[in-house]
């Protein structure tokens, strides 16, 4: 009878794993997908209006205080969204690609590179979703890679990529404001607005998410956005009040103001060619930035404000 009991026990601990692990799947941690990338050895790191909200669901209103890592399983869009920076060029079997074509799909522009492993890793899950959203999403593959364009379309083809693939160029990599590791995926809505961006390797239920949100198709996430201070686009760095690694809490407002104004004047040294601001937005673990961004702060905390002495008219 003990024998039976623990059989039981067992069975019912399994099936709770399964059950646990599903559900880990499908609220993947982004932070920790984040990790799983490849430093590019072309990545730029120089700079480069409305969205339409998703119909699925009521996307919150804007907050610059909130922050996609507040509520990893929502769907977080930018409320400043860009427009998708354009290019013409012709992908890797002669056919000429145009944003201006992309007009009423989702777009998903991933930079990637042969020799990229978590690049590799991705393909499986890009190659399907393109085969479940025919028609209505489009990906394309931004290759980095240094061989000859001959080569990156046998691996194409190896791999049965079913998407078109260009070689990117540094031209490209700016206009996009940089890709500091691969593979780094921009996600545009039907609209033609970049609202997020994905550095690393995420999971494949991020990527089906956005896209059914964006679709108007039903999600089970809530729909959020989010103000880019530069997560996305580096040039947005100007609109951010707080900067990752600089403590500006102990500044006066009028003081905080002309610490983020020069903070966002002046370059970094470290040869990011960004500012300050940007360099820590791109890159939080740039002593450069750091020693030099708490400079300015201390800078600007030892000054006292200006008075001004009035005297009264003489009579």
């Amino acid at each position: 009878m003990k024998r039976y009991l623990i059989i039981i026990v067992a069975l019912a601990a399994a099936i709770a794993g399964v059950a646990i692990g599903i559900a880990a799947a499908r609220h993947g941690n982004p932070s920790a997908a984040k990790a799983r990338a490849s430093a590019s050895p072309k990545a730029l790191t120089t700079q480069p209006a409305a969205k339409a909200t998703p119909k699925s669901a009521d996307a919150a209103q804007p907050d610059a205080h909130e922050n996609p890592q507040d509520d990893p399983n929502a769907i977080w869009f930018a409320s400043n969204a860009m427009p998708m920076p354009p290019f013409l060029t012709r992908d890797l079997n002669g056919q000429i690609i145009s944003t201006a074509a992309l007009r009423g799909k989702v777009v998903l522009l991933s930079f990637w590179a042969t020799w990229c492993g978590p690049c590799r890793e991705e393909l499986p899950e890009m190659i399907g979703l393109a085969n479940r959203y025919k028609g209505r999403l489009q990906i394309i593959g931004i290759s980095l890679d240094d061989s000859p364009p001959r080569e990156v379309r046998a691996f194409a083809q190896k791999m049965g990529i079913n998407y078109p693939v260009v070689m990117g160029s540094r031209e490209m990599i700016s206009e996009y404001g940089g890709v500091p590791a691969l593979p780094t995926t921009f996600v545009a809505d039907p609209q033609g607005h970049i609202v997020q961006k994905h550095v690393g390797l995420f999971p494949l239920s991020t990527y089906d998410d956005e896209i059914r949100a964006l679709l108007g198709m039903p999600v089970e996430a809530k729909v959020k956005t989010f103000v880019d201070t530069g997560q996305i686009f580096l040039k947005n760095a100007a609109n951010a009040t707080e900067l990752p690694g600089v403590d500006l809490a102990h500044l006066s407002p009028d003081q905080k103001r002309a610490a983020l104004k020069r903070l966002n004047s002046e370059n970094c040294s470290c040869g990011c060619g960004l500012t300050l601001a940007q360099c820590r937005i791109n890159d939080s673990t740039c002593p450069v930035s750091t020693g030099i961004a708490a400079k300015v702060v201390k800078e600007i905390a030892a000054k006292t404000p200006r008075t001004t002495q009035h005297t009264a008219a003489q009579p």
